[in-house]
């Protein structure tokens, strides 16, 4: 058996990169053209497999790629990729030697953070790249944009002074929109604020090559926040709207994973019959029942439980019962000839804004759960690989 066969044995994901590099196309289409391109591939890209989606990405045309842990960043240059590499997470010190030594920019957002970084690249002759994160309402990282006009002249000079210690390069300087998908006055506010501290840092004499803001949605609706550079996450895996269904499909984005599944076992269960733990569902009829090898192990959420439907020979089928940990029960009495060894189309395009609604979560989460037992299968140039 090859290791592709042996992939497609159980439960896999199909990464088509071929729609990946579409997508970026499409994208760049809506992007301002003097603006940078830069594809996010943090948590394995989204759950798409990283390292290929990122030297796809980079042999499509992207000019940075983003991700949020330094070891993310290190499997990439070890995989041969050559552009440049922003670390979005806040990393702690004592990881200043890979930044340097695998040409890793990190966002910094704390003169503390930026004091450790700057003893060690200055005392070992080295430099480290930074984006200085600015904190505009997101809440999260970053230094505070404060209203008050002298709250604002102390956070400049702080920031001022990170830019200028010894052993790091302040190239850029960004933020990022809390709620960019649904409240737009709050968007050009934190806009607003970043540009204002743009203006207070260039008055103090300190510029920056790259400013960017918008990620995704905020890229697609904001056109004046597309400054230095766009950063683009999960609108590159073909979706680009997170709980109301796939509003890029409008833009011609295809979603770039299909998770599958091979039946092992067909059943003829009578009427009143209970199903899974719990016995969560009775039959109300004589039923066909197909048991797929996967289960909340391999990223198909519990919640959809009793909740839920695959495609199986192109029809939509419920889900019975509780997921199990390796495998679930679907009910395809009303599609004939189904049998073992069958495919069963778990998640893809039109079923992952459904899981998402049903689980009562974001597709983000979604598309990450495939666990790392579920192999990814790649499309690229037509062909089909591990």
């Amino acid at each position: 058996m090859t290791e592709l066969e042996l992939a497609l044995s159980r439960t896999w994901a199909e990464i088509n990169l071929d729609a990946l590099a579409l997508n970026v196309k499409i994208l760049r289409t809506h992007l301002s053209p003097s603006a940078k391109f830069l594809g996010v591939v943090k948590a394995n890209a989204y759950g798409h497999g990283m390292t290929q989606c990122a030297k796809k990405l980079q042999d499509s045309g992207a000019d940075w790629l983003a991700v949020a842990t330094i070891p993310e960043g290190v499997e990439l240059r070890k995989n041969g990729i050559t552009i440049p590499i922003l670390c979005l997470g806040q990393t702690t010190p004592d990881l200043a030697p890979l930044m340097a030594d695998f040409r890793i920019t990190q966002a910094v957002g704390d003169s503390q953070n930026a004091k450790a970084l700057s003893d060690y690249a200055a005392s070992n002759d080295k430099s480290i790249r930074i984006h200085i994160k600015v904190d505009t309402g997101m809440s999260r990282t970053g230094f505070y944009w404060p209203s008050d006009d002298d709250a604002k002249e102390s956070t400049a000079r702080k920031i001022f002074d990170v830019c200028n210690l010894p052993g790091l390069y302040a190239e850029g300087m960004f933020t990022h929109f809390a709620a960019a998908d649904g409240d737009s006055d709050y968007t050009r506010e934190q806009l607003s604020r970043l540009l204002d501290a743009r203006e207070y840092l260039r008055r103090m004499g300190r510029d920056f090559e790259i400013v960017h803001s918008a990620a995704s949605v905020g890229v697609l609706d904001y056109p004046d926040a597309h400054l230095d550079m766009g950063r683009f996450g999960l609108v590159l895996y073909g979706y680009a709207s997170t709980e109301t269904g796939n509003e890029g499909s409008n833009l011609g984005l295809l979603p770039v994973m299909t998770v599958k599944s091979r039946i092992t076992a067909v059943r003829n269960l009578p009427a009143g019959t209970t199903i899974s733990y719990g016995r969560t569902y009775t039959l109300k009829r004589d039923s066909v029942i197909a048991v797929i090898p996967a289960g909340y192990a391999d990223g198909v959420h519990r919640v959809l439980s009793n909740n839920y439907g695959v495609k199986i020979h192109g029809a939509a089928c419920p889900v019975l019962g509780r997921v199990c940990m390796d495998m679930m029960m679907i009910d395809v009495t009303d599609v004939p000839n189904v049998k073992a060894g069958d495919v069963a189309i778990i998640l893809d395009g039109e079923l992952a804004p459904i899981a998402a609604k049903n689980a009562g979560t974001i597709i983000h989460e979604i598309v990450c759960a495939p666990s790392a037992r579920v192999p990814r299968v790649y499309i690229n140039n037509g062909k089909m690989t591990v």
